[in-house]
């Protein structure tokens, strides 16, 4: 099957999960695929009111069972299929896991059509901590500094 054929089958696969999931009442309409040398590793839907984890993203949830059943925190040579462009809290953890390639189906723009607008969270990126809707406060640096030098010279660390 040439790259194409098996890009939108992958693809068909993660709105798939998508639908399943709205049809079954499990959560959000959203679904996740990750792919390694043209094989499905793992897939998830949306969990987030099933399981009462806003961190239930499907792309999170995939990239947890992704990384389980490689045993690495490392999903580099992976691609990942979500029937939406992620969110900034899946684009991150898409990034962290050094995921090689996204494939989305449905837009940021799609999304907040049906309630789903992420656009407040970019705009409060964009702003320093203090101006933000959300407080925040720093608190003890220079006790927690220490941990972080601590790491810096530590030789059993490993490099994430």
């Amino acid at each position: 099957m040439d790259k194409a054929k098996q890009e939108k089958k992958f693809m068909r696969m993660a709105i798939a999960l998508s639908q399943q999931n709205v049809e079954k009442g499990l959560g959000g309409p959203f679904g996740a695929v990750i792919v390694k040398d043209g094989k499905v590793l793992a897939r998830s839907a949306n969990r987030v009111t099933t399981t009462n984890d806003p961190t239930a993203h499907a792309e999170v949830a995939v990239i947890r069972l992704a990384s389980k059943k490689l045993k690495s925190f490392d999903l580099t040579g992976c691609e990942i299929y979500t029937s939406c462009e992620p969110c900034p809290m899946c684009l991150g953890a898409i990034y962290w896991s050094r995921i090689s390639k996204v494939y989305y189906a449905n837009t940021k723009d799609d999304a907040a059509a049906i309630g789903f607008d992420d656009k407040f969270i970019y705009n409060e990126l964009d702003l320093q901590p203090d101006d933000r809707k959300l407080p925040a406060t720093q608190l003890l640096r220079e006790e927690a500094i220490k941990t972080f030098e601590h790491w810096q010279e530590s030789e059993s660390k490993i490099q994430y």
